[in-house]
């Protein structure tokens, strides 16, 4: 039990967790090391676990409560969320590293670990009412369907527990059903949650804010006003060593089928009637249905996919991605993916959705660009006939900001000329309270049982059917290399510029 009672939540906090026992299949990976175990330290800050909340991590590791405690009090010291929030005090970690256990199971000789698992969760603190059960497999999903079953069998799947799911599911529509087949029978979808840690994100929500709580926008959120939508996500880091996962993955599954493909969803969905956790949902399942198909030629004229190559990034020489550790010489897998979308209905008819993900680039961010169309006829005096048009500038990393860019009189007297002027609402200025990472919401939303941000098995299955064809038209073909620290393959820019169109490379706003 915790020593201490909690503290209390901050003004403007995520709201607290019921009480719950959080079970972590693959406790001592990277996952759960990098990532769950600082996002719960940080909801242990806030005040926003329950005193008898309970964190399980299930690994085979042999090692007990108390190394496992250490392990994890090492891993969050110098986690970089961690330090960003600032000093964690010494009761607080003490409190959060009390609510720790670990039970040794290895799924193919399991001796007594289920035993031993069985006898922790029954072992709950008692005058819970409605205490939860989560179980997040942060394992590869091809054990998803197993984990499951076993733990049906052992009698623990009951009940209001729950399943958490970590991307990728699967690697094409067919093994994706056949994941959703193996978890459903077990877990119903009410109780399957399904992780992108996308959706978490503050200026991800604040999106949907921006568009259904601001009458302003609507009347111009369509293909009368927008010329063109861009939504990059860019990383300066190579594969490193996770070149065995990445190579049976690549960019398109890693990230535009899952990440990329939602936010597309969210700038392009329709008003939901309201913000209930179904009729969102069902919002972005109807973009995606609405996904104009991109398969053969179509889908290599609408497309670039490259590879990095060795080179220098940051004074220093770096790999190409067939030279990182255990790679495949001869891998074709491509580490950037650049592609031209269409949403085939009323609203979008017209309107080109340009995704964009790769590794080695030259800066790190994700960003929206709602790109708006020209004025109709130039009234000012020296702008030529084609004065900047507006855009929306959506920032989610690393700092996140929504910026309007807009065009302003030139102070001074003299002629009248206009210059850029762009209007931002930065989310740490604006609001004096700290925001939650992505992990922290989520992870307080399946202990809540509120599946609103998590993706639903139609709306997965509805990507891979779109994404399926595209990386079936690339068999046999080879990624155009491009150098590290660049802005990726020419074929890229090639796709924009044949509209007379140019990628934004994200300014920095700081």
């Amino acid at each position: 039990m915790p020593a201490s009672a909690p503290a209390t939540p901050p003004p403007g906090a995520a709201r607290s967790a019921a009480p719950t026992d959080l079970v972590v299949f693959g406790g001592t990976g990277d996952l759960a090391m990098r990532k769950l175990l600082p996002a719960l330290l940080l909801c242990e800050k806030d005040g926003r676990l329950a005193p008898t909340t309970r964190i399980v991590a299930v690994s085979r590791d042999g090692i007990g409560d108390a190394d496992y405690r250490g392990k994890a009090e090492a891993a969050v010291a110098d986690n970089p969320s961690v330090l960003r929030a600032g000093a964690v005090p010494a009761p607080v970690l003490r409190r959060f590293l009390e609510r720790l256990h670990h039970v040794p199971l290895d799924l193919d000789e399991p001796g007594d670990g289920w035993d031993r698992l069985r006898a922790l969760l029954d072992a709950a603190p008692g005058g819970d009412a409605g205490r939860g059960r989560v179980y997040y497999l942060a394992m590869p999903p091809m054990l998803f369907g197993r984990i499951c079953a076993d733990l049906e069998a052992n009698g623990l799947a009951g009940g209001e527990s729950r399943v958490v799911l970590e991307k990728p599911l699967g690697r094409d529509l067919e093994s994706a059903r056949e994941i959703n087949d193996a978890v459903g029978a077990v877990f119903s979808e009410r109780r399957t949650f399904r992780i992108d840690h996308y959706l978490g994100k503050e200026t991800v929500q604040n999106l949907l804010a921006l568009r259904f709580a601001n009458m302003f926008l609507e009347p111009v959120w369509n293909s009368r006003w927008i010329d063109h939508v861009q939504i990059t996500a860019a990383e300066t880091v190579g594969v490193g060593t996770r070149h065995g996962y990445y190579d049976r993955s690549g960019a398109m599954r890693d990230m535009v089928q899952n990440h990329l493909l939602q936010l597309l969803c969210l700038i392009a969905m329709e008003p939901p009637s309201s913000f209930d956790r179904e009729a969102v949902r069902d919002e972005k399942v109807k973009v995606l249905q609405s996904l104009a198909p991109l398969a053969g030629e179509e889908a290599l004229r609408h497309t670039a996919r490259g590879q990095y190559s060795a080179g220098s990034q940051g004074g220093r020489e770096v790999p190409g991605y067939t030279g990182e550790p255990g790679a495949d010489g001869a891998s074709s897998t491509e580490t950037f993916v650049a592609l031209e979308a269409a949403v085939a209905n009323w609203r979008w008819a017209g309107v080109p959705f340009y995704l964009r993900t790769g590794k080695r680039m030259a800066r790190r961010y994700s960003e929206i660009v709602v790109q708006f169309r020209g004025v109709p006829h130039p009234i000012f005096p020296g702008q030529g006939a084609a004065p900047s048009p507006n855009r929306l500038v959506i920032r989610l990393q690393p700092e996140e900001t929504i910026r309007l860019h807009m065009l302003a009189k030139e102070p001074g007297a003299g002629e009248l000329r206009l210059r850029p002027a762009p209007l931002e609402l930065s989310l740490s200025d604006s609001f004096a309270v700290r925001s939650p990472d992505a992990y922290e919401r989520l992870l307080m939303d399946v202990m809540n049982g509120d599946p609103t941000l998590f993706m639903r098995r139609d709306e997965v299955e509805a990507a891979w059917r779109w994404v399926d064809p595209v990386i079936g038209a690339w068999q046999g073909t080879d990624p155009e290399p491009y150098a590290p620290g660049g802005t990726g393959p020419q074929g890229a820019h090639d796709l924009l510029a044949r509209s007379g169109r140019a990628w934004h490379e994200g300014e920095m706003t700081r």
